[in-house]
């Protein structure tokens, strides 16, 4: 079997993290910050240091490094948070609907607007000019990803935070297709609020994600419950990180997210980044010279995508296409990713598209292999 759907999550995970997941279940197993005993305190330093490497990996404190379940929870933190005064928000054409679900339900609900601002490959200019154009009296806050989940497109997040620093305006990125693979610095960047999911480019266990603030950000809770401090108040503690962390934190899965960021800060981010993007990079140039293979993006640069390459055969479905690869042993992702505007903006509404998206762990050998299997379909089609 030949795992390449790491935009999905990251699989196998690396012997340190099996290793911190078996650890905290059989030594951490009190619950943390809710008893005074010498079990609860253990548990409770480890999610600590935890939490203080987070803050290092992406320049925050520590105090304003929250824990998730996933990076949709971060998401709707984030989103829910900024924009529960109302107003206008901005997104992109390229969002997963981690980001559009919560901004399109708060819109039915009545209670924001929004506008979708197109993305243009190779023109960072004329992206920013496309938000810009879309700014009114009433915005509050653009929410866009750093790196698209469909065709691995990077949005200009400088620039951007640029714009809405000019006007005032909160800036929230999904880092999910990024973190652990391209740099983040939350105060460098100017990004408000960072969320991203803890169990793809940072190898920690399913069912972790993060919300990062910057210094300033301010949000309002959408969900309130014990925290393990100020009990006797009915009222939400209104610091950080209790604020936004209520009810037992997941624990396994945080320890092996610390188990995680330690294993890419070993690796280094260019280091793992550099070879995903040569993986891609040799299947990209490959499918550009079979005939029918149509490719999601026009070009596949360093520095301007993230390590995935999305692409169709001509005349079969998508999902058929990695049904078929998977009972080879190729595991890809067919469909549509959870990004309803991305494949209406790249034409792939009706067909979907399959994903490319490999791991520290793919070796060159299995991407030849992969490449001749493509060939034979994109020759005779599915057998």
């Amino acid at each position: 079997m030949v795992y390449f759907d790491n935009a999905a999550t990251t699989y196998p995970k690396p012997q340190s993290i099996q290793f911190a997941v078996s650890d905290a279940v059989k030594s951490y197993g009190g619950n943390p910050g809710r008893s005074g005993h010498r079990v609860s305190m253990k548990v409770s330093e480890k999610v600590f240091e935890v939490r203080q490497k987070a803050a290092a990996f992406f320049d925050a404190e520590p105090e304003n490094v929250v824990f998730a379940m996933n990076c949709t929870h971060a998401l709707n933190m984030a989103i829910k948070g900024v924009m529960e005064g109302g107003g206008h928000i901005i997104t992109s054409c390229l969002e997963h609907n981690s980001v559009l679900r919560p901004i399109d339900a708060m819109a039915q609900a009545g209670k924001v607007t929004y506008s979708v601002a197109d993305v243009y490959e190779s023109d960072d200019d004329r992206t920013l000019q496309s938000f810009a154009n879309l700014i009114r009296p009433e915005t509050r806050a653009i929410a866009c990803t750093y790196a698209s989940n469909v065709s691995g497109t990077v949005l200009p997040i400088r620039k951007l935070s640029a714009l809405c620093k000019q006007y005032g305006l909160v800036f929230i990125v999904d880092a999910a297709q990024a973190a652990g693979m391209l740099p983040i610095s939350i105060k460098e960047m100017g990004i408000d609020v960072l969320c991203t999911a803890g169990h793809k480019g940072l190898y920690g266990a399913t069912g972790t994600g993060l919300m990062v603030l910057n210094e300033g950000a301010e949000l309002g809770t959408i969900m309130e419950g014990g925290t393990g401090s100020n009990s006797l108040e009915l009222g939400q503690p209104d610091f950080m990180p209790d604020r936004f962390e209520s009810g037992t934190l997941n624990t396994v899965g945080i320890l092996s997210l610390g188990a995680g960021l330690d294993f890419v800060a070993h690796k280094g981010i260019d280091e793992i980044y550099r070879y995903e993007m040569a993986l891609c990079a040799r299947v990209y140039n490959e499918m550009k010279q079979m005939p029918n293979v149509d490719l999601i993006a026009n070009s596949f640069r360093l520095g301007e995508k993230a390590p995935i390459v999305s692409f169709n055969i001509k005349g079969e479905d998508s999902t058929a296409v990695a049904e078929y690869l998977s009972g080879k042993g190729y595991m890809l992702r067919g469909g549509f990713h959870c990004a309803a505007l991305a494949h209406r903006y790249f034409g792939t509404a009706e067909q979907g598209a399959v994903r490319f998206s490999p791991g520290h762990f793919n070796k060159p050998q299995q991407i030849n292999a992969f490449l001749n299997e493509i060939k034979k379909i994109e020759k005779n089609g599915l057998l």
